[in-house]
């Protein structure tokens, strides 16, 4: 048994929320089954970032710009916001998107993970292209 959560869990905003996903989680897994939850971003590595990028067909094309920054450095969320520029033929519009994410420290992920039952450790993946990303490991005692 595994379970792999990741993008899905940065939208997590509360610590109640957190609580629920990581004991959704447990009561899914067998004795010994293993839980990976990824993170985009933890509090004490976040720092405000771009990112863009698109493509193109030959009817239609799609420009994005990712901005994430932290409006308040004093709670436990950050924003991402993504403009697109949209072509269809040769008519372009421009849409922008909100996200809200969640950004909980170290800590809080290995203590939700402990106090719902798992036998939790921080481990970091090396990612090419992006640099190394927090994950936690979560293991449900076989006994």
């Amino acid at each position: 048994d595994a379970v792999f959560a990741h993008d899905a869990v940065s939208y997590i905003t509360a610590r109640a929320d957190l609580q629920a996903a990581v004991e959704t989680v447990f009561v899914h897994l067998r004795p010994g089954g293993v839980a990976l939850f990824a993170p985009d971003d933890v509090r004490e590595t976040f720092r405000p970032r771009t990112d863009h990028g698109g493509h193109d067909g030959p009817d239609r094309g799609v420009r994005y710009l990712e901005w994430s920054w932290d409006p308040d450095p004093a709670d436990e969320t950050y924003l991402a916001d993504y403009a697109y520029l949209l072509r269809e033929g040769q008519e372009v519009r421009v849409e922008h998107d909100r996200h809200l994410c969640g950004l909980f420290r170290r800590e809080d992920w290995l203590g939700t993970l402990e106090a719902k039952g798992f036998r939790a450790k921080r481990e970091v993946a090396r990612l090419e292209d992006e640099g190394d990303m927090d994950v936690f490991v979560g293991v449900r005692p076989r006994t």
